[in-house]
């Protein structure tokens, strides 16, 4: 068995550091500035940490198995423990599982627990032992239609043997009954085993190396038997924070619906080696509040609108210009979904526009076309180029043995030059002229009418996205021409997936996609054809409707070379090149189109590099090993921590 046996000390001594620091904090901490370093005995420079989250990014949930809520597991991520946790590098280490691996490639996983992390309520009463019989309860309960209705279910029936049989098993059970299932079913048709109480065993459908990635999702938490018994099954699902359990580093202490949430540090959490805050407040915030509060010392950090930075950026007499800190790249990788089905809003085929996207030349006018070096201003005016997205998988998910990034190899296969800090590298007029050129003769002779009318929906009221699709509505115009193409801003009142995305009117969309685990086919199987899992596929670019022979074909061959490199499991470097070559394929015929990561600028007193930064997973807002400091961080000291995380 390959054996992890991370230590946390390291980490320890790297969180008891703090720099600098040259200015008046408002919450409340003992943090002193000694020349960089905090006392020995400091947790952190602030005691009391006070962040926010915006408006409408409500916590709807407690049930970590029952969300798949960024908003929710960003909170909830604080109040349990999993099998395995991320470090700042984004690399898996020791949580409640001491030791894992696997001894045949991936198909067998076996998991050695701590046998001292226990459940506990809110008033810190203890409950429970957290043992291996957690994970199995967990698991019944995300297999059990009845009981979860699906939530989270997608990577367990995908990988793990006997899981779909399990969930197809008790969705044909009438829900009192399935709902009365303990765990003994379950373990007799799921490839899932406790041989005794610290020990943990998962068979896979197969050969699965990043199997372990998956730990780090919701879908693979523990919960006890005896919360469920006390709660009952129905109960489970609109538990609070007042009668959940605990096993994770921080209690959910209040819970003010719009306004606020508390969390304070669990004495009973296992980690006994961990930088923790005493309280953790969390403010419901509108993005025009945010620097106000700053201004009065209400908060630790903020992100910064386009036009407060600019005050600040463009008056070095500001009394934060010094402070502006360039935010970590989160872990999405944004696309433009082309829609290859579109409706017209009367429900209609919109077969101008669906003949177009289908013609492979006018694709490629727009992917060599457009010039997004405006857009990313809106969100990173001083480096927009630290926004530019060449690939379709998140940089720093996957690494090489060698230990290359998986995407230096996609670019790679597209010929992409090096970046000269200025100019946008997949941007060529020359190339987009030409096949725009191409484009408008082959569709004149299919009957396409021109300028082709592009849809974009944003919702209505929201003066950000307007402004920010009238930027995109400028580079369509200026580099593609208004001969050829009409950019359209359309609105809808509340839910662009009911109102929009589900009829089927967008031309395209941008989305965003963060891995669940660290492999490439949680990104590329997202646009495979005809594939269930498919979930881009199957909702955005609805290329299952399609009807265009040539362009199926090219979704065909994409998805055959994704499920191909999909059975390679022996060797990792092989099995990352054969996806590599088809996410380059996927580009090259513009089936998908990159467009950004999400960089933005802040100022704030958490050193974001110290903090929990995994490319997939539900870990990284968990307040565990922060560096902090009692007043903000300058521009400086960002600039380091960036060249030393690189």
């Amino acid at each position: 068995m390959r054996k992890n046996t991370a230590r946390l000390a390291a980490l320890a001594l790297a969180s008891a550091m703090a720099l600098t620091a040259c200015g008046g904090s408002s919450s409340q901490n003992t943090g002193s500035n000694d020349g960089g370093k905090t006392d020995a005995g400091n947790t952190s420079a602030i005691k009391d940490l006070v962040t926010y989250e915006a408006t409408i990014r409500e916590q709807e949930g407690f049930f970590i198995l029952n969300t798949e809520k960024a908003a929710d597991l960003n909170v909830l991520c604080n109040m349990y423990s999993p099998l395995l946790e991320v470090d700042e590098n984004g690399q898996l280490r020791a949580a409640v599982a001491k030791e894992w691996g696997t001894e045949d490639g991936g198909l067998t996983w076996t998991f050695k627990l701590r046998d001292d992390v226990k459940w506990v309520d809110i008033n810190g009463n203890e409950k429970a032992d957290c043992t291996a019989q957690d994970w199995i309860t967990a698991m019944e309960w995300i297999l059990n239609f009845h009981k979860n209705g699906g939530n989270n279910s997608s990577m367990p029936l995908a990988l793990i043997a006997g899981a779909e049989d399990y969930y197809n098993y008790t969705k044909d059970l009438p829900e009192a009954e399935a709902k009365a299932l303990d765990t003994s079913k379950m373990l007799e048709m799921v490839g899932i085993e406790a041989p005794d109480d610290y020990t943990l065993v998962y068979h896979c459908t197969t050969n699965a190396p990043y199997f372990d990635t998956v730990m780090t999702s919701a879908c693979m938490y523990p919960i006890a038997q005896g919360l469920i018994d006390e709660l009952g099954v129905d109960g489970m699902i609109g538990m609070t924070n007042e009668n959940m359990w605990y096993n994770g580093p921080y209690f959910e202490t209040t819970f003010t619906m719009n306004n606020e949430k508390i969390l304070s540090k669990n004495d009973a959490y296992w980690d006994k080696d961990a930088t923790l805050f005493d309280t953790v407040t969390i403010r419901m915030v509108d993005a025009t509040q945010q620097y106000q509060l700053w201004q009065n010392g209400e908060l630790d950090n903020i992100s910064l609108s386009e036009a407060d930075l600019r005050t600040i950026y463009d008056d070095e007499n500001n009394k934060d210009h010094a402070y502006l800190a360039e935010t970590r790249p989160k872990k999405f990788s944004y696309q433009m979904h082309l829609n290859y089905a579109k409706n017209n809003e009367d429900g209609t085929p919109d077969t101008n526009w669906n003949t177009a996207v289908a013609n492979e030349a006018f694709r490629l006018s727009m992917y060599y076309g457009l010039d997004l070096t405006k857009y990313w201003s809106r969100s990173n005016f001083i480096n927009p180029l630290h926004n530019e997205n060449v690939c379709y998988t998140m940089k720093g998910l996957l690494k090489y043995s060698d230990g290359r990034d998986y995407t230096d190899k996609v670019q790679e296969l597209l010929g992409m030059p090096e970046s000269d800090g200025e100019h946008m590298r997949r941007y060529d007029k020359e190339k987009a002229e030409a096949y725009k050129k191409q484009a408008m003769e082959e569709l004149s002779a299919q009957g396409v009418t021109f300028p082709i009318q592009i849809d974009y929906y944003i919702v209505s009221g929201d003066q950000n996205a307007l402004d920010t699709q009238t930027i995109m509505k400028q580079i369509f115009s200026e580099c593609l021409g208004d001969d050829y193409v009409n950019f359209n801003i359309k609105t809808f009142v509340s839910s662009v997936t009911k109102e929009v995305i589900q009829p089927g009117i967008h031309s395209y969309y941008i989305s965003g996609w963060g891995a669940d685990y660290g492999d490439p086919a949680n990104f590329l199987d997202q646009e495979r054809y005809d594939y269930d899992g498919a979930y881009y596929s199957k909702n955005y670019s609805r290329i299952n409707q399609a009807t265009d022979e040539n362009l199926i074909a090219t979704y065909k061959e994409f998805s055959d070379m994704v499920e191909k490199a999909g059975e390679i499991c022996d060797d990792m470097d092989q099995r990352y090149d054969a996806f590599a070559e088809a996410e380059a394929y996927m580009l090259e015929h513009a089936l998908t189109i990159p467009v950004q990561y999400e960089t933005q600028w802040q100022l704030t007193k958490v050193n974001d590099y110290s903090k929990m930064n995994a490319m997939y997973g539900a870990q990284n807002y968990t307040y565990k090993n922060w560096e902090t400091s009692t007043t903000p961080y300058t521009t400086e000291q960002y600039e380091a921590f960036a060249a030393e995380a690189k």
